[in-house]
């Protein structure tokens, strides 16, 4: 039954990129008559995937790394995930890594892991990015590191936030904050709601669930320290207060969860609806996990096929198009004194268009 189930969200999660991926298209224009641009995607050489498995193994993880950098076409994936006994590293970990497409995987946990992986210290070349969640310390790394390679993105402590109204159910909002906030004792769960029986009631039945919930020591804290209720007037003052905490996820519990999908636009990732929730994101559903926090999804999205793909351009045009393009470019580079540059513009018109100019011009 967990061979199934992580089969199953590997699938999932290979399928939603591979679809991201036919709609990422190479193309060649002709701008001007004889001046060819084009966009090509390569994918990366190597990646790095880092693979929890501490406390709380994220089996997940790898679909969203390993699997999502297989369908890129990214050739050598390495993944690293740290020893959990004698035998090695944790086997459902190991097993989600494999049914992911991962190439080779390592037992080595912490930030020797991403250390291997970048300066090529496990029998294989250094990589060329490295991705997968991580504590603060796997995230400290990634940061000192990132330069060397690229990154997903630096994440902070894991966030909720729920908007609600009249409609909602405040045992699922409960449920759902908490199910986030027991992630780490500094991870910000937030409702954010138009009803005021619902703020005022929500303390209470977040008590009550706390009795009964095997990880309320972690929960507990993080909603004491940094949980939030806001009572906003309307859904449209909602939609900016959403936009303003830009959260890492956000579920929409109202009577129309499509209204957000129109109007707002910072999240990591939008659940719309009671039916769908955070958890189901994390694990099966086929969206990436791994998503912005800290106000990040104001000016990023979270990872995703398109990570691990370089944009990568070029250009080619004709003997009539180097001396138009020519003619322009000399012009922009006299008045920027790049004398250089200027000369590469000259000799194209001297070659391709007769032209007696720049430093190898003809003396009269």
């Amino acid at each position: 039954e967990l061979r199934l189930a992580l089969e199953t969200g590997a699938e999932r999660t290979k399928k939603f990129a591979a679809e991201t991926r036919k709609h990422l298209v190479d193309f060649e224009i002709e701008t001007t008559p004889g001046v060819l641009l084009g966009q090509k995607y390569v994918p990366i050489e190597r990646c790095g995937a880092y693979l929890p498995a501490g406390n709380f193994p994220i089996l997940a993880s790898a679909f969203m790394t390993v699997g999502v950098s297989k369908v890129a076409g990214v050739p050598m994936t390495l993944a690293c995930t740290p020893p959990m006994s004698a035998d090695g590293g944790n086997p459902a970990v190991l097993y989600s890594a494999y049914v992911s497409g991962v190439d080779r995987a390592f037992i080595v946990g912490g930030v020797q892991a991403l250390a291997a992986m970048t300066f090529g210290l496990l029998g294989e070349k250094p990589v060329d990015i490295l991705v997968g969640a991580g504590n603060a310390y796997v995230a400290e790394a990634k940061r000192q590191l990132f330069g060397r390679v690229g990154i997903d993105l630096l994440a902070g402590p894991t966030e909720i936030l729920v908007i609600a109204d009249e409609t909602a159910d405040i045992e699922m909002i409960a449920t759902d904050l908490l199910g986030q906030a027991e992630h780490g004792p500094t991870s910000p769960a937030i409702c954010i709601t138009t009803s005021r029986n619902i703020a005022d009631a929500l303390p209470a039945e977040i008590e009550r669930q706390l009795k009964v919930l095997p990880t309320a020591d972690v929960a507990g804290v993080a909603w004491r320290d940094y949980g939030e209720i806001i009572l906003v007037d309307s859904i449209d003052e909602a939609v900016k207060e959403g936009d303003r905490v830009a959260a890492e996820h956000v579920e929409i519990l109202t009577k129309e969860p499509r209204y957000f999908l129109q109007h707002m636009k910072n999240y990591g990732a939008l659940f719309l609806g009671p039916q769908t929730n955070v958890s189901y994101g994390d694990k099966v559903i086929g969206t990436n996990h791994t998503l912005p926090t800290l106000g990040a999804a104001r000016y990023t999205g979270g990872l995703w096929v398109g990570k691990f793909l370089k944009t990568c351009t070029y250009q080619e045009i004709s003997d009539a198009a180097a001396v138009t393009v020519g003619e322009y470019c000399s012009r922009l580079c006299a008045i920027e004194r790049f004398w250089g540059h200027k000369e590469q513009a000259d000799l194209r018109l001297r070659k391709y268009g007769g032209q007696n100019v720049g430093l190898g011009a003809k003396q009269e």
